[in-house]
């Protein structure tokens, strides 16, 4: 599995030295009360540390200036105890490079009416700060995340865990590399676009390598390699030789594992952590990958077919908001137009990953049709049902374009024993007609990634905070 490296994120508090020490050493104690069981609560996800009171302009630059140059730091997250006047927060807000939450919170759940006075409100001005920190973030179009809640709610520890998931998905992408094995499918569009923007914006880089590159390190793999690869096959998934002879079966499935091992070691020596593939390229290669791909999905690496190197970089992102769980590269493929049950197939030649199996894969070896190769083993199985969401990533010239549409995949009604392929089946959101129409006015992809773990609200989260425009299919 592919490993992130361990971060925390930074509890911020603000105030202001008008209310004297004695204040400001409840409101820390207030604030070291609401860390811990924050972290208690069992719902975070990364550790919230305790940073400091912020009650100065100069000590804010410290604080952010600090949290820029803090790898172990993923982003901060800002509390207003009391009233925090916002000028002495605009110099430090402004150099911030990492996310940003505004939780707007407060310390007591409940006013306690028979003894509140004015120190009592004096105190506790949450409400009062969170107005004079939320218009400065505007201001400086900070795009900040704002989550609104008692600290001791469970719907808002969520809604931080679901930020937090984002924040650190933000930060990994940008060391996302996809290693893009040969050119884009000649004559698709859609699946093109530029790399150079691409790494300004989100941080992704995007190298080609032409496929002998990777023969030649496929060349290097060993049988040792290939017969440990194979007895993990075995335990991982059901084998279906149907009428295939177990000798030729058992080669083209060693034939994938040994495309993976040399895969693997070439993404390993570039830190790669994505990558694509090109039927129309393949050169020295017996198979086209199948398996040896769903089995680097399942590791974690984002992938997409075709040359789509867009794609490939946020399935792995969305991989990592959603810790690999139920998510994916798929692909509109065909409708089914039954009158009032119509949906969407999603599949592809070989490649749907299997965290979206519904139960355990089956490994099966049948012809392609597509490719002039040898017969390619593949995981074959149907997808998991529940409500999620499809995204892709459009480049339109003049900018990018995120296009989302909540989903709900659904179990298929009948079996499919002759499409020896993997299937995800999806009603669109609102209805059949306007979801798939919005979709393609929007310009939508074929390729998509599809994740019933990501949410809505995460891709928006992060599309403000790369200034990226977004349409949502509703």
């Amino acid at each position: 599995m592919l490993k992130i490296e361990a971060k925390e994120f930074w509890f911020v508090v603000g105030s202001q030295n008008l209310y004297g020490a004695e204040a400001l050493k409840e409101v820390q104690a207030h604030s070291e009360e609401m860390v811990a069981g924050l972290n208690s609560s069992g719902i975070l996800p990364y550790p919230l540390v305790f940073k400091a009171l912020a009650v100065s302009s100069e000590s804010i630059v410290k604080i952010m200036k600090e949290v820029n140059y803090n790898d172990k730091v993923a982003g901060v997250i800002t509390w207003m105890h009391t009233f925090s006047p916002a000028k002495m927060w605009i110099q430090g807000t402004k150099l911030l490079q990492k996310p940003l939450l505004h939780f707007a919170s407060q310390y007591i759940k409940t006013i306690p009416w028979e003894k509140v006075d004015m120190d009592f409100m004096n105190l506790h001005q949450s409400a009062h700060g969170d107005r004079e920190y939320g218009f400065i973030n505007k201001r400086l179009e900070k795009h900040n995340k704002i989550v609104v809640g008692h600290w001791q709610d469970p719907e808002a520890q969520k809604q931080i865990a679901d930020w937090m998931n984002m924040a650190m998905a933000y930060e990994e992408s940008l060391n996302i590399k996809v290693a893009r094995f040969g050119d884009n499918m000649r004559n698709v569009a859609v699946t093109d676009g530029d790399k150079i923007e691409a790494q300004i914006q989100f941080g992704w880089t995007v190298d080609y390598y032409g496929i002998g590159d990777l023969v030649a390190k496929i060349d290097q793999v060993t049988p040792l390699e290939i017969e440990t690869l194979y007895q993990e096959y075995q335990r991982n998934y059901d084998f279906e030789m149907d009428q295939n002879d177990p000798e030729f079966f058992e080669k083209q499935v060693k034939e994938q594992a040994r495309i993976e091992i040399g895969l693997k070691k070439f993404l390993e020596n570039g830190d790669y952590t994505a990558f694509s593939t090109n039927f129309e390229d393949l050169y020295g290669m017996k198979q086209l990958p199948g398996l040896a791909v769903q089995h680097l999905n399942a590791q974690g690496y984002g992938f997409a077919g075709e040359g789509d190197w867009k794609t490939a970089a946020l399935d792995r992102f969305m991989k990592i908001i959603a810790s690999n769980q139920l998510t994916g590269f798929m692909e509109d493929y065909t409708y089914d137009m039954v009158s009032g049950n119509e949906v969407i197939v999603g599949s592809h030649m070989l490649e749907v990953d299997p965290m979206l199996a519904s139960s355990k894969p089956r490994v099966k070896v049948a012809p392609l049709g597509i490719g002039g190769k040898e017969d390619p083993a593949r995981l074959v199985f149907d997808g998991v049902s529940g409500s999620g969401i499809v995204a892709t990533l459009l480049d339109l010239g003049t900018h990018f374009r995120l296009v989302i549409n909540e989903i709900e995949a659904v179990k298929a009604a009948s079996d499919a024993p002759n499409m020896p392929i993997a299937r995800v089946i999806w009603k669109t959101k609102p209805n059949f007609k306007e979801g798939i129409h919005q979709w393609i006015e929007a310009g939508g992809g074929h390729h998509t990634v599809l994740s019933l773990t990501v949410s809505l609200e995460q891709m928006i989260d992060w599309a403000k905070l790369v200034n990226l425009e977004y349409i949502v299919i509703k």
